[in-house]
């Protein structure tokens, strides 16, 4: 994979040190012996972007916080296993800690996940947050349970574009197009909606399928865009802004009873540190990466009208009703009540 093609002088590093500079900690110190603990934390994107860097400070919290004796192992982009098999991994104790995106719960069992999904859902962050940090939140994160796991917590990466080579303004751009998609049936009704075909993929073959012509775009935010240099593969962006991607931190539930439960505390108190300090700099970080993208010149982006805006969001319409009819009513009314402007 080509790396991006950073502008000036700023080169990788420095922009990384930069989008950083706010997770600044000590090291613990004097603890030179092997951790007595050791937590497996494995995702798929790189390190700066928002859940990269939350999973690093988490690291340095940990590590600090107990003076070395819980050691933090962060394996980033797909390093030990790729959207299609991490879940199995945690189910199976292979790793301790995952941050899969909110679509790959559908696939385990729990499609009230798939809510997240809903194009044209969400107004702004405030709006997913009176989700996933209301009742409704705690409501999903306590059914994994279901499946062997304990949820942690939810974080943001902001709101997702539409890329491929050409302008994606209108319904009708999507005609023919071969669109990469998670493992999703709401994200798949809505390509299909539009007049797309999707194409499931791991993140991690996004760019190379997208440099082979195996696809012909996708949707992300603009941080996993730049940070993944598909802006080398594709020549148009278009600022559709249509829906939201989260993720949420799970373990193993054997693994986390089997902890005592200082050390539960003590990791529960980190990661929601690193959560809150990952959703304070989601909306930056797409900012950064969007000006790094402009000052490299490679793709084209363009802005929706509010006209353009519309007609793409009755075109996806119809996947809400698919989705009541999938999760059931009840989860839909949940979802509407939460969402109610007070």
């Amino acid at each position: 994979m080509n790396t991006p093609a950073w502008s000036g002088t700023v080169n990788r590093r420095t922009w990384l040190a930069a989008l950083a500079s706010g997770m600044a900690l000590p090291t613990a110190t004097g603890a030179t012996h092997r951790p007595e603990i050791t937590l497996r934390f494995s995702h798929v994107v790189a390190e700066e972007t928002p859940k990269g860097l939350a999973a690093n400070r988490f690291k340095v919290l940990v590590e600090q916080r107990s003076g070395g004796r819980i050691g933090v192992q962060v394996y980033p982009n797909a390093q030990l296993y790729g959207d299609h098999d991490e879940m199995q991994a945690l189910q199976l104790g292979a790793v301790d800690l995952v941050a899969p995106s909110l679509s790959k719960f559908g696939r385990i069992g729990l499609p009230e996940f798939e809510m997240f999904d809903l194009p044209f859902l969400f107004d702004d962050l405030n709006a997913v947050r009176r989700i996933t940090l209301g009742p409704l939140g705690q409501k999903l994160l306590q059914g994994l349970s279901r499946q062997g796991l304990v949820g942690l917590g939810f974080f943001d990466n902001g709101f997702k574009q539409m890329s491929a080579n050409r302008p994606l303004l209108e319904p009708g751009d999507f005609a023919g197009l071969r669109m990469r998609v998670q493992a999703s049936r709401v994200i798949a009704a809505q390509m299909r909606a539009l007049g797309a075909r999707p194409v499931t993929l791991a993140f991690s073959e996004t760019r190379r399928a997208l440099a082979a012509g195996v696809v012909d775009g996708t949707e992300n935010p603009v941080s996993n865009f730049w940070t993944q240099a598909m802006h080398e593969v594709q020549s148009d962006l278009s600022l559709t802004e249509h829906g939201y991607l989260g993720y949420a931190v799970v373990t193993n539930q054997r693994f986390w009873q089997h902890l005592q439960a200082d050390d539960r505390a003590l990791i529960n108190q980190a990661l929601q540190e690193s959560l809150a300090f990952a959703n304070q700099i989601a909306d930056t970080q797409n900012d950064q990466a969007l000006l790094a993208l402009r000052q490299a010149g490679t793709t084209r982006i363009h802005s929706l009208s509010a006209a353009q805006r519309r007609r793409m969001h009755q075109a996806v319409k119809p996947v809400q009703q698919q989705l009541a009819r999938w999760i059931g009513e009840r989860w839909m009314g949940d979802l509407k009540l939460a969402l109610r402007k007070v």
